[in-house]
């Protein structure tokens, strides 16, 4: 199964319809900044299911901040980021993780590339697809996973 995790596009569309289509995933995450380039991806490419959390440039969000959601047997902990200060660390937010008993951690706000594994979780920031079309692909295939940070070129 194939992942792409996408997050503060900030309305620029194109890097993100450019990596769906030289991606072909099975699911797309989007870890907010904006709400509605997460549905836009939905409308454009209906045969692929969307996940996404608002971010903090989401003026009264329709989606929760944080959801927990399993896929490809592996359980996903996913927040944008700033409502755990991600900008000053990331303790609190792996934290959250932790005790939701996440296998891996999806968050975005820094606009920065992030991969760790911290104790078996594995913890992921894709950077930030609209300005710096960085974008994240995840693997999972028996049990396991594999990360790739990824650019547009």
């Amino acid at each position: 199964m194939k992942l792409l995790i996408f997050a503060d596009s900030h309305r620029m569309l194109g890097s993100m319809v450019e990596a769906v289509e030289e991606e072909s995933p099975d699911q797309i995450f989007h870890l907010g900044d904006l709400e509605s380039d997460a549905q836009y991806l939905a409308d454009r490419f209906p045969r692929i299911p969307v996940c996404s959390v608002p971010g903090n440039c989401d003026y009264m969000p329709r989606e929760a901040y944080t959801k927990l959601v399993t896929v490809g047997g592996k359980t996903f902990f996913l927040n944008h980021g700033h409502t755990y200060r991600v900008k000053y660390g990331f303790d609190a937010i792996i934290n959250a993780a932790c005790v939701a008993r996440a296998d891996v951690l999806l968050f975005g706000h820094t606009h920065t590339p992030y991969y760790a594994d911290v104790n078996g979780l594995i913890v992921i920031n894709p950077g930030s697809i609209g300005y710096g079309d960085t974008y994240g692909v995840l693997t999972i295939e028996n049990g396991s996973l594999n990360y790739e940070m990824k650019r547009i070129w």
